[in-house]
This record gives C-alpha cells, sequence and structure tokens, in this order.
C-alpha cells in the first residue's frame, strides 16, 4: 500500500541529537573547525559561544558569521570563560562539549574540572595528558565517572594513531613497541635533508611555509614529540613520565635562550652539526630522521636516529607523520599507521570526529 508512513514508522526513528559547542581557540585549528560547521556533517551542532585567548562571541547571529575568528580577532566582547560555560548550560542540549583548540597549560588543567561539571570536552591540547602523570590520572578519573574527553587530535592530527592503539589495548594485545616520525615539522626538515643545501636553508623554508612554530625552537626541542610518546604510552597501559625519555635537542645550548629575532638570524650555526650527522650516516647507507621510540624494557627516546633503507620511516615523504605499533599479535611485522599528521584541516577534522563520536 502506497502513502505516508506509519505512525511507528516515523517514530522509530530516532531524532537527530543537538550538541551546543563552545569553542576556544579560533587560530589556525579553530578558524578550520568554524568552517566545518557550515558542512552538512555538522547540521546538529549548535555553537554557543566561541572564544580567543583576548575577546569572545556568544550572540547567535555573530556566531554564524562566516568572517568569526577575524571578527573575533579585531575585538568583541571581553574574555569571560564562566559566561562561556553558563551558555553552555543554557542551550538545553542533552550533550554539551567544550573544545579546545588551543595550545594553553592553563586552559588544560580546566579540562578535568569541566568534565565533573557534565561538560564533554574534545581536544588537540596536549598540554595536560602528555604532561605530569598526575595530569592524566585526573583525566582518566573524571572518565571513569562519565565525562567524554575526545582527544584524539593530540597525536597525529587526524591520522586514527590513537584511537587505533587504545583499540588494540581494548582487545587485550599487548603492546611491545612504539616508534616512528611525530612531528610534521620535523618530518619535513629531514625527508628533504640532502646535505646539498644547508640545513638552516631548509628550515627557513620550513618556516615560511608555516610547517613550525613561529619560533621554531618549539619544534627543534623535541619536547612536543615527547609528550605524543607520554600520551600514546598511556594510552597503551604504561605510566611513563617525562623524566624518563631521553630527548635530544637539536638546538645547541647557546642558541636555546636567546630573543627569538636573534635566534633566527643564528640559524647558520645549527648547519655544522647536522652536516656532521648527515656525513657519518651516507657512509652506512642510512637515513636520518627525528624518531620517538618506546619499548617494554623501559626504554624511550627521542631524537635524531640513524635508519636502514628497510625501516618504514625511511620513504616517508613532505610533512608525513607515521606510527609503527609492534604488539604480541602484530609481532612479526609493525602496524603502521602514515599520512599527513599536521595541518588546521585535518586536526580540525579530528576534533570534528570526536564531536560527532557517539555519547
Amino acid at each position: 500500500m502506497n502513502g505516508a508512513p506509519s505512525e511507528a514508522t516515523v517514530s522509530s526513528k530516532a531524532a537527530p541529537r543537538t550538541i551546543a559547542v563552545v569553542l576556544l581557540g579560533t587560530g589556525m585549528v579553530g578558524g578550520a573547525f568554524l568552517e566545518l560547521l557550515h558542512m552538512r556533517a555538522a547540521d546538529n551542532l549548535r555553537l554557543v559561544g566561541a572564544a580567543n585567548s583576548r575577546h569572545q562571541q556568544t550572540q547567535p547571529g555573530m556566531l554564524a558569521a562566516r568572517c568569526l575568528h577575524e571578527r573575533l580577532a579585531a575585538g568583541g566582547q571581553a574574555r569571560d570563560d564562566a559566561a562561556l560555560l553558563h551558555a553552555l548550560h543554557a542551550s538545553g542540549a542533552r550533550d554539551k562539549i567544550i573544545i579546545d583548540a588551543t595550545a594553553s597549560a592553563e586552559l588544560a588543567h580546566c579540562h578535568p574540572r569541566w568534565l565533573s561539571h557534565g561538560c564533554h570536552v574534545v581536544t588537540a591540547n596536549k598540554a595536560l595528558a602528555g604532561g605530569a602523570l598526575a595530569g592524566w590520572h585526573a583525566i582518566r578519573a573524571a572518565r571513569a565517572a562519565g565525562g567524554r574527553y575526545g582527544d584524539s587530535a593530540t597525536v597525529g592530527a587526524g591520522l586514527p594513531a590513537l584511537p587505533t592503539l587504545r583499540r588494540l589495548y581494548a582487545c587485550g594485545d599487548r603492546v611491545t613497541r612504539i616508534e616512528g616520525v611525530f612531528s610534521g615539522s620535523l618530518a619535513y626538515l629531514f625527508n628533504h635533508y640532502d646535505g646539498r643545501q644547508p640545513f638552516s636553508t631548509l628550515l627557513r623554508e620550513a618556516c615560511a611555509l608555516g610547517y613550525t612554530e613561529p619560533d621554531p625552537r618549539a619544534d627543534l626541542a623535541g619536547e612536543d614529540v615527547a609528550r605524543k610518546l607520554l600520551i600514546l604510552a598511556r594510552a597503551a597501559g604504561f605510566p611513563l613520565e617525562r623524566a624518563e625519555i631521553a630527548v635530544e635537542n637539536l638546538v645547541p645550548a647557546s642558541l636555546r635562550d636567546l630573543p627569538r629575532e636573534e635566534f633566527l638570524g643564528r640559524l647558520d650555526e645549527l648547519d655544522a652539526g647536522i652536516a656532521a650527522r648527515f656525513a657519518v650516516k651516507s657512509k652506512r647507507d642510512h637515513v636520518l630522521r627525528y624518531l620517538a621510540r618506546f619499548d617494554t624494557g623501559g626504554r624511550a627516546y627521542v631524537g635524531l636516529t640513524e635508519l636502514s633503507r628497510d625501516h618504514p620511516a625511511a620513504h616517508l615523504q613532505g610533512a608525513d607523520n607515521l606510527f609503527a605499533f609492534t604488539t604480541e599479535r602484530y609481532a612479526q611485522r609493525p602496524l603502521v599507521i602514515q599520512g599527513p599528521g599536521a595541518g588546521p584541516e585535518v586536526t580540525a577534522q579530528a576534533l570534528l570526529g570526536d564531536v560527532l563520536a557517539p555519547s
């Protein structure tokens, strides 16, 4: 019989849930996330607040503007986190989510409190999960109490590194080694460095392309890679502390405390050390990669490493990341995840994926 669907058929279809969202951080990643809100996949999301470090907006008409992040950069209401949280709770939505698209350690330490107050948290900010072990435990306790913590974007941007590792662990597999290239900027530098041009020339190019932080010492120091290794090891069941990771800082001690502009003017001083390392590996027909490695013997290392040409990381291109998980079930060959591990668009997509994940 043709005609309108029966009442039973209509009622059996669950209405899509409305998700109220506050976005903290409207820079490159946050700006890319705002663009995703105009896609059909985000139809059931309702942005009720957005803020950068100084300004915020909670007016629906202004929040719907395509140029929101530019307007916030130019001005707006003074930043008031209490007002943003009030807007979130006043939304009436069943799912209330705070998205932290910043790198602020201060904001990261608010995550457990937000979770305990009935908000879910989705974040690309690794300052808490990749910091002191107490922060990791605070997140776990809040999760156990019912809070949802979407942190896929903290490691590998849009690559499914952290969800894959968690699935292996949840299925009873035991990780025996984690290793890979976890930094897009360092991947770009050592995928392209061939000794024919100074390392400093390539570094200036990477800065101009936006692959590094404004002060590239933040990349070259290796601390961001160490935080990602901490998050991965902890997700695999190992309560690793930062002090247990040996980290190689590629910036000579004489350049570490200089003002940024003076450092950028002395990049040539990086060249000799990198060239010497490259010359040694070339004699062995190896490649240089800035590698992170952890194994269950307790050894954890982040730094420049010689790899044979049959290593998975030897054939990376561009700014690709690589994550290789060796486990009891993947013992002969590691499970490898590879692809773009940096960039605002793929990071924003990872945030959206965590926002849309089932409650």
